[in-house]
C-alpha cells in the first residue's frame, strides 16, 4: 500500500473508474440500490474507484489504510460530505454535521452525558422499555406478524426519552413519521445531486417541510420543559450551554439543531442493529439457541443490573457480527478541504470522499468468508491481528460515534431479553434487503411471528 500523507502529492493519478459517459446510468442504479452499484465498483476497479454521477465525482476508498488516513490521520482536512449536507437542512448544524470549533465546543458539552459509568446507570431504564416491548410482542403471539422494524423504532424512542432527556417521548403523536419523512428527504436530495430545487411543491418536499415544522415544535416544547423543571440531562446542559450565546436567537437554533441531531441519530442506528439482529438469528437458530440460553442463565437471579451484563457475552459477540455485516452508518461521507493523496491516488480540493463500512466490513482481504454470519469473528482470538480500522460500526478518529455506550448497552439487554421469553420468525417467503438511508435499515419493514419459549 502507498504510503499517504497530506503534502504535496507525489500521486500516480486518479483511481480507475467507469467513463464519465457512464454518470447518467450510473445515477439511476444508485438511486436503485446503492449497495449494489459499490460493491460492483469495488469488484471492478479495487479498494480505490472514481465514481461520476452527473456532474459530481465521488471517490470511494475501500482500506483500512485509507479509512485510517481520511478519519483519523488527517480528520482535519475530512469535513462531514454528501448526504450529511443534505441532511443540514433539517438538524443544522448539531454534533453530527457542525465542523471546526462549533464542533469541539458541542462535543465537549454533550460528551460527560455518555460517559460509560453514566451510561451504566441507565440499565433499569433500559430494562423497563424492554419488558413494555416484550408485553407488547406477548400479545401478538398467534395474531400474524407484527413490523419489528417499527417496534425497535418505538422501543429505541422509549429509551432515548427516559435515559437522556427524562421524558416520554411516545407523548409526541407521528414522531416516527416525522423522521421518515426527514431521511426521504436527505436521500433525495442526496441521489439527486441536490439539483431540484426545494422551491417546488412536490410531495416528498412538502413532507418534509411538515416534518421539520414539527421537530422544532418538539424540540422547544422539549426545552421549555426543561427550563421550568431542571434536571441534569442532554437537555439542562444544552441549556446551560447557550445561555453564553451573546444573540439569543443564535442560542434557541443551536439548542433545536442539538436536539433534533439527538433525536434523529439517537434511536435510528439502534433500530436498525436490532431489527437486523432478530432478522439473522432467525437465519442461524443455532446462535439464538445459544443467546437464549445465556439470557436465562445471566437473567435467573433476579433484576437486570449493569454487572449482570457482563455475563452476555456471546450476546455481544452477535451483535458486533451484526453490524459488521448490516452497520448502522454504512456510508461516511466527506468532502476533503485541500488537495491529498490517498493511496497514492491524487485527491483534488472539494472533492467528495466516501469510506463505507459496509464494504470494508466484507472486504475478503480482512475477513474469511466475509458474507457468512459468524460471532466467533468476535472472540479475542478471533480479533487478534486485525487492523483496527477494519472494522468501523461507530466510525473512528475524532467524529467517533459519542452514543456508542448507550447504543449497545441498550441492543444487548433488548436483544438478551426478547430472546429469553420470545423467538420471532420471518415469515416463509418474504424477502429482507437492506434499505441504506441515514442508516442501513431493513426495506419496507421486516414482518415476524412470535411464539413464546416457556
Amino acid at each position: 500500500m502507498t504510503a499517504m500523507s497530506s503534502g504535496e502529492p507525489s500521486a500516480i493519478g486518479t483511481p480507475p473508474g467507469p467513463r464519465r459517459s457512464a454518470a447518467f446510468g450510473l445515477l439511476p442504479r444508485m438511486v436503485r440500490n446503492r449497495l449494489e452499484v459499490m460493491e460492483r465498483m469495488a469488484a471492478d476497479y479495487g479498494d480505490a474507484a472514481r465514481i461520476p454521477l452527473g456532474h459530481k465525482t465521488l471517490f470511494l476508498f475501500n482500506h483500512p489504510d485509507h479509512a485510517r488516513h481520511v478519519l483519523a490521520d488527517n480528520a482535519a482536512n475530512y469535513h462531514k460530505g454528501i448526504g450529511l449536507v443534505q441532511a443540514k437542512r433539517v438538524m443544522g448544524d448539531g454534533l453530527l454535521t457542525s465542523e471546526g470549533e462549533l464542533w469541539r465546543k458541542q462535543r465537549k458539552v454533550i460528551q460527560p452525558v455518555f460517559q460509560p459509568k453514566r451510561i451504566a446507570r441507565q440499565t433499569q431504564a433500559v430494562a423497563h422499555e424492554a419488558e413494555a416491548l416484550i408485553g407488547r410482542l406477548q400479545q401478538r403471539i398467534g395474531t400474524g406478524p407484527v413490523d419489528v422494524r417499527d417496534e425497535m423504532t418505538a422501543l429505541t424512542l422509549g429509551v432515548l426519552g427516559r435515559a437522556l432527556l427524562e421524558t416520554d417521548l411516545g407523548a409526541y403523536e407521528g414522531i416516527g413519521d416525522t423522521f421518515e419523512s426527514v431521511q426521504n428527504q436527505a436521500m433525495f436530495e442526496m441521489m439527486s445531486l441536490g439539483t431540484i430545487p426545494m422551491w417546488l411543491p412536490l410531495p416528498r418536499t412538502l413532507r418534509f417541510r411538515r416534518a421539520r415544522r414539527d421537530l422544532q415544535r418538539i424540540t422547544e416544547d422539549l426545552a421549555a420543559q426543561r427550563r421550568r423543571q431542571g434536571g441534569d440531562d442532554v437537555i439542562s446542559r444544552l441549556t446551560d450551554s447557550v445561555r453564553e450565546e451573546p444573540d439569543p436567537r443564535f442560542g434557541r437554533r443551536r439548542m433545536r439543531d442539538e436536539l433534533v441531531t439527538l433525536l434523529l441519530a439517537g434511536h435510528e442506528t439502534t433500530a436498525s442493529t436490532l431489527s437486523w439482529a432478530f432478522y439473522l438469528l432467525d437465519r442461524h437458530p443455532e446462535a439464538w439457541e445459544r443467546v437464549h440460553a445465556e439470557a436465562v442463565d445471566v437473567f435467573s437471579g433476579g433484576p437486570v443490573t449493569a454487572e449482570s451484563l457482563h455475563g452476555l457475552r456471546y450476546t455481544t459477540m452477535v451483535l458486533e457480527e451484526v453490524m459488521r455485516l448490516y452497520p448502522p452508518v454504512w456510508i461516511l461521507p466527506r468532502v476533503a478541504q485541500t488537495p491529498d493523496e490517498i493511496g497514492g491516488y491524487r485527491i483534488p480540493a472539494r472533492a467528495d470522499v466516501l469510506i463505507s463500512p459496509f464494504l470494508l466490513h466484507r472486504h475478503p482481504a480482512f475477513w474469511r468468508n466475509p458474507q457468512r454470519f459468524d460471532p466467533e469473528r468476535f472472540t479475542a482470538t478471533g480479533r487478534a491481528g486485525r487492523d483496527r480500522y477494519a472494522y468501523l460500526p461507530f466510525g473512528a478518529g475524532p467524529r467517533f460515534c459519542v452514543g456508542n455506550s448507550l447504543g449497545m448497552l441498550e441492543a444487548t439487554i433488548v436483544l438478551a431479553m426478547v430472546a429469553r421469553d420470545l423467538r420471532l420468525r420471518v415469515p416463509p417467503g418474504h424477502d429482507v434487503a437492506g434499505e441504506p438511508m441515514l442508516t442501513l435499515r431493513v426495506r419496507g419493514g421486516l414482518p415476524m411471528t412470535v411464539e413464546s419459549v416457556n
